[in-house]
């Protein structure tokens, strides 16, 4: 578990429907800027091993999709909407500051 920030960007650097992926140590973070509001994801999709960043993010929904099999994850609890993926995808903390966008890895 890291206790210090990892910065992601400025907040200008990452606009509304925008990703990005940034290294907590060996951990992959997927941060989504939906409407405004930042969402960080582990970028591994909870059915196969495979990188969500590599997915469609769908602003209506906002629904990340891998796509590699088709499964959908919620990007603000991580939660799967629909199979093959059954099990959750961790979420990160974001907070936001002057400096910009910042995510760590705090799973004990």
């Amino acid at each position: 578990m890291s206790e210090n920030w990892t910065f992601v960007s400025a907040q200008s650097q990452l606009l509304p429907g925008e990703q990005t992926v940034v290294w907590d140590g060996d951990t992959p973070i997927l941060v989504i800027n939906w409407d405004g509001q930042y969402f960080a994801m582990l970028d591994i999709c909870s059915h196969e091993d495979f990188e969500l960043s590599a997915g469609k993010f769908d602003q209506t929904t906002g629904e990340i999709e891998c796509v590699l099999h088709g499964a959908k994850f919620d990007v603000k609890d991580g939660d799967p909407t629909c199979p093959p993926a059954y099990e959750p995808v961790p979420k990160f903390p974001v907070k936001v500051d002057d400096v910009g966008i910042w995510t760590r890895d705090d799973r004990v």
